[in-house]
């Protein structure tokens, strides 16, 4: 197989025994380790004995669902996490995302097109160029990857900080939801601008002081968003 980017260990929360299967064992072939659980129950309990580089997660799981499970690894964990969802079903994406999900993928799966996404995911978290930017407050460390407000750490997932490294690549100049659709998720589908605009949020509400009245991260009206710098 062509080195196309990191191969992951990757724990695997499905409830459909066939789809589990089939789906484990084409990513084995493309070159992944993955751990493959029933319920997100068992997810997290796999998760806490061995941490993966990454969680691909149904949303329809019994007992505690996909959703719930992002949610619960977010409270201690900047784990990258996928969510696979059904079809048409809008509003599971969008609580996803709020609830901490760097992306998904809708079912029935692709085996390649999973595999991008994994290994567009991991990109985003490894990458990072030596540069430390303050503004005001906020200070920005491009070599180390860490961001602090009034000295203490702001603790992101690597979707978040991605997102905050290129708005803040340019300050002041106003990025379509497009742009950074394609610069941080590597996405080229329109409709999937839902991701731009609920990190932003998640974004909002650690960086900011209101996140109602954001000073750092603006919205451009009809356009997207620019990083004020002030």
């Amino acid at each position: 197989m062509p080195d196309n980017g990191p191969v992951a260990s990757i724990l695997f929360v499905e409830d459909d025994p066939s789809a589990r299967a089939a789906l484990e064992m084409a990513l084995h072939r493309l070159g992944h380790s993955v751990t493959s659980r029933c319920t997100g129950e068992a997810g997290l309990e796999a998760l806490r004995a061995r941490r993966p580089e990454i969680a691909v997660l149904d949303v329809m799981l019994p007992g505690v669902d996909g959703i719930e499970t992002c949610r619960r690894i977010r409270r201690d964990d900047d784990l990258p996490v996928i969510l696979l969802t059904a079809r048409g079903d809008d509003l599971d994406v969008v609580l996803g995302l709020e609830a901490g999900a760097d992306d998904y993928v809708v079912k029935p799966v692709e085996p390649r097109v999973l595999d991008a996404r994994i290994r567009a995911v991991l990109r985003r978290a490894e990458k990072g160029h030596a540069e430390r930017s303050a503004y005001g407050e906020l200070v920005i460390d491009r070599a180390s990857l860490k961001v602090t407000k009034e000295g203490a750490d702001v603790r992101l997932t690597p979707t978040e900080l991605r997102l905050l490294l290129e708005l803040a690549r340019r300050p002041g100049q106003a990025m379509t939801r497009q742009h950074l659709l394609a610069a941080v998720w590597e996405h080229t589908y329109p409709g999937d601008s839902r991701l731009v605009d609920a990190c932003v949020q998640r974004l909002r509400a650690k960086i900011e002081d209101e996140p109602a009245e954001p000073r750092f991260i603006e919205t451009v009206r009809g356009f997207g968003y620019r990083f004020a710098g002030r």
